[in-house]
């Protein structure tokens, strides 16, 4: 046994969470996974839910399940999901619609609440589809993009906010985990010199939710969306959340007006009048099975706490980070993430120009990160799932195919 694979023994010896990694499908195997914080493993527990739910609740409570438990799961879940992970209070979170829709959903309603402010703000770096929310909501309002450059290899500071809010600025749209970098932003700083500014945050939490501890209530944030099928592991296309600060509620209005969203949908009246509350934030009939999975992982994370999570994780990126050093590093691998763990997500980014090609053998030898253009490889350490011993075997087999494909090069 290496001194690498030693260190990592002993590491999952020591691991308070080391047996939750057993419960998840496919821990079993000798498939290494490094993309958690893209489709998270789904638990053992989770196929006999959705067999039972078939069986039982759909298959013999039919329509009835509506009035017996469907109709309010979104809220139900959204509390949960606020509880465990946003350091939400109840009534403020809803499951329901893609994060892209949600995006625009609590977007488009912000900008709406600072009637006569001109301006959103986002950075270059975000993902993709907050930028081009940001861009679709501009123009169908006739607003302006205030863009942050950011290093790619890091992320949004304070500083930053600073400079560019101000009297004209609506919403700044921020990540609050960057996908690429894993840069954690400063989120109760950056709010505090938002609402300075007399704006409006929204951060996307798709990369921290059931990562990174939150506490939206005391940081006085107003709007949030989040994915929940990277850590939250809610299966490809789970329904995403929304989270509207309480004292936002009775002044929102979304702009997606839809019957469960309606204070009365079952009165099919002429007219909408907007429900009380997070409600109001729904439009149309929730996804029922899509919730499920991500029931199972809410009791296992209210179980084990994020503050466990959140040491596990950091462990575990703080080896993924020394072995880059150690043994890929000599091959001109480099670190577009932060070393400081106060500013870092759940995952590391590797940089090397082989990387695309790297990607693709990596796959087919069962070690999976996921790839980001420039020459990124990007793993994503999922805290119940992962064990050291996976990121030891992982980073040796990068090494083995970097080197690999050097001598390979005509």
């Amino acid at each position: 046994m290496t001194a690498t694979a030693s260190d990592a023994a002993a590491l999952d010896a020591a691991d308070p969470l080391a047996a939750h990694r057993d419960l998840f499908v496919g821990a079993e195997t000798p498939l290494v996974y490094f993309d958690g914080n893209s489709l998270g493993r789904p638990l053992k527990v989770t196929g006999p839910r959705i067999a039972a739910f078939v069986e039982q609740q759909w298959g013999g409570r039919l329509i009835r399940g509506w009035d017996e438990a469907w109709m309010s799961m979104p809220s139900a879940v959204g509390d949960r999901i606020g509880s465990i992970c946003l350091g939400a209070a109840p009534g403020q979170t809803v499951v329901g619609d893609s994060t892209t829709v949600l995006l625009y959903k609590a977007l488009r309603a912000g900008v709406a609440a600072r009637p006569g402010r001109t301006e959103i703000v986002l950075d270059r770096d975000n993902f993709p589809t907050d930028r081009y929310v940001a861009a679709g909501v501009a123009e169908e309002l006739g607003l302006s993009l205030r863009w942050i450059d950011v290093d790619t290899s890091a992320g949004v500071t304070l500083e930053q906010v600073r400079e560019v809010v101000g009297e004209q600025t609506a919403v700044v749209l921020l990540s609050h985990v960057a996908y690429r970098s894993a840069w954690l932003a400063d989120a109760p700083a950056i709010t505090r010199a938002v609402h300075d500014a007399g704006a409006l945050v929204l951060w996307d939490l798709s990369h921290s939710v059931g990562s990174v501890p939150l506490e939206l209530d005391a940081w006085e944030v107003d709007l949030a969306v989040g994915c929940t099928y990277k850590y939250l592991d809610g299966g490809p296309g789970a329904p995403a959340f929304v989270y509207v600060g309480e004292h936002l509620h009775e002044d929102l209005r979304q702009p997606i007006p839809g019957w469960l969203g309606h204070a009365d949908p079952f009165a099919m009246g002429p007219g909408y009048t907007p429900a009380p509350g997070i409600r109001r934030m729904i439009s149309g009939t929730p996804a029922v099975v899509g919730m499920l999975a991500m029931q199972d992982m809410l009791d296992l994370l209210g179980e084990v706490g994020m503050a466990a999570v959140r040491e596990k994780s950091l462990a575990l990126t703080d080896l993924a980070l020394r072995l880059a050093d150690e043994t890929l590093a000599p091959l001109g691998v480099g670190v577009a993430s932060p070393r400081d763990p106060e500013r870092r997500g759940g995952h590391v980014t590797l940089t090397h120009p082989a990387m695309r090609e790297a990607t693709t053998r990596l796959w087919a030898d069962d070690v999976i990160p996921d790839y980001r253009d420039p020459g990124g490889l990007r793993l994503g350490l999922s805290p119940l799932s992962t064990s050291y011993a996976e990121v030891a075997a992982g980073m040796e087999r990068i090494r083995e195919v970097l080197v690999d494909l050097a001598t390979s090069t005509p």
